[in-house]
């Protein structure tokens, strides 16, 4: 069995590309995927080669995380069914290729414990599950924050889960054309807010430059919690940190717990992930496509259609 799969050779150089599937096993199920979504995070790092080292990494690599399909086939000990609608939050079924994070791909073999059942009604929107629940982790637990840096879909993701909580966020956002589409609550640029006293401060602008502004703006007791991916060192004078006795949270990659959390409130109406999406296209243009979904500011999300690669 095969399948066509986006290929990063190398940094800047993608391709659509057949490639092996390993055979599964009484618990795998097989997906032929529907739609998968490209990440401007970590997918845009590797890319253009700043992913920083860490274990597997290396090229020739098949990305993705973001991927939504059905359940062409499962094995008697995966616990699905054929014909449902899953997310796969990646794969590793290429043989010698290297799979980081390996969910863009035509059909994918994965264990039946990876893949997630999405709320009824949920389609094309469900390759945005792993960052729901990737905002999520960055809340559960703890004092929802006031002021969101970046209106990113990430950004919008927060702002939908912490109304749905009960709060009532601020955004930043310099990118006029990006401040537009909130839902509940203001988007403002940095510069037009005075405030200097935010009950708990995210970011997810991955802006290694920001820190020291942000602690700034932070109310006493309070914490800036870093949910982007920063490729840069991060510093920042203690001061200031000092006198607000400021707390510093990072907020890593979503948990098993966190994905069953924001499917139940897509299930229940509690959280909505519509018109997040803004860019679609064939497989078969990934060069040009990826190239869209990191280097055009109006491009929010962009989701590869595996239905029409033909």
């Amino acid at each position: 069995m095969d399948t066509l799969a986006v290929l990063l050779r190398e940094p800047e150089r993608v391709e659509l590309s057949r490639l092996q599937l390993s055979p599964p096993t009484d618990s795998d199920v097989v997906v032929d995927i529907e739609w998968s979504g490209i990440s401007t995070g970590t997918e845009r790092l590797l890319w253009s080669g700043k992913m920083p080292q860490f274990p597997g990494m290396g090229y020739p690599l098949v990305p993705g995380y973001e991927s939504v399909g059905l359940v062409s086939a499962a094995g008697p000990q995966s616990g699905h069914k054929i014909g449902s609608r899953v997310f796969v939050p990646g794969a590793k079924c290429f043989g010698d290729v290297r799979g980081l994070f390996g969910g863009a791909a035509a059909r994918l073999v994965v264990p039946g414990t990876r893949v997630t059942k999405l709320a009824d009604g949920l389609e094309r929107d469900g390759v945005l599950l792993a960052l729901a629940a990737t905002a999520q982790h960055a809340l559960a637990g703890h004092d929802l924050p006031e002021l969101i840096v970046g209106h990113g879909v990430l950004g919008r993701l927060l702002a939908r889960l912490i109304i749905a909580q009960g709060g009532t966020p601020v955004v930043w956002e310099t990118n006029p054309d990006r401040a537009l589409g909130a839902r509940g609550y203001q988007v403002i640029h940095p510069g037009e807010d005075d405030r200097h006293n935010y009950a708990g401060i995210i970011d997810v602008s991955g802006d290694s430059a920001l820190l020291e502004k942000l602690i700034a703006r932070l109310a006493p007791r309070h914490e800036v919690i870093l949910a982007g991916f920063y490729s840069d060192r991060l510093s920042f004078p203690f001061p200031p940190a000092f006198m607000r006795e400021a707390r510093i949270r990072v907020a890593a990659e979503w948990q098993a717990d966190d994905l069953v959390s924001v499917n139940a409130m897509l299930a229940d109406g509690r959280l909505d992930m519509s018109g997040l999406i803004t860019h679609s296209g064939r497989p078969a243009d990934v060069d040009a496509l990826y190239r869209t979904a990191f280097t055009d500011p109006l491009c929010l999300k962009m989701v590869l259609d595996w239905r029409i690669n033909a």
